[in-house]
């Protein structure tokens, strides 16, 4: 099913969500329902809070749904390793047409469950290690502009509180 994918400043984006607990078919439907929301919207990654849902689970599929194995769930996910440094534009579905560049590790380890509860580490280097750490960002209430210095963060947040005032933001 498709979800409707929650913007900025609605407060569940700002808030650390819940570690999961119960691994049972509810969450293989999120899970589920995140891709499907995640493709609907031209995503690569989709964190559970930008559907409203405040526990700690993304999905990312860097290649559009080529290959059924590129698809990653991460449940209760935590980069336990990072290296180097990049820089590169992000975008975000809870950010429709904001788009910055952000300073990210080049390389990170991600430690974290899957569908079943089995623990697993992963390893990603350039747009995978970015898609890591921006999904899980959402996962404790951090949002991409949270990354840049406070003069970038500020001129995006007034261009969105200007797009409110016109109802174009909504």
């Amino acid at each position: 099913m498709i979800r409707e994918i929650v913007k900025y400043p609605d407060p569940i984006l700002q808030r650390p969500t819940e570690k999961v607990a119960e691994f049972d078919e509810e969450l293989r439907t999120l899970a589920a329902d995140m891709f499907e929301s995640m493709y609907k919207a031209a995503g690569i990654g989709l964190a559970a809070p930008q559907i409203g849902v405040g526990k700690r689970i993304t999905v990312i599929d860097l290649n559009n749904q080529q290959n059924a194995d590129d698809k990653i769930v991460l449940v209760n996910p935590e980069i336990t390793h990072s290296e180097g440094r990049q820089v590169g534009e992000e975008g975000c579905l809870s950010l429709p047409d904001i788009r910055d560049k952000v300073a990210r590790a080049a390389k990170v380890t991600v430690k974290a469950q899957n569908l079943a509860g089995e623990w697993f580490e992963m390893e990603g280097t350039e747009l995978l290690a970015r898609a890591f750490q921006h999904e899980i960002d959402h996962l404790d209430g951090i949002l991409f502009p949270w990354r840049m210095s406070a003069l970038k963060r500020d001129l995006i947040l007034r261009k969105i509180r200007k797009l409110q005032k016109t109802g174009e933001w909504k």
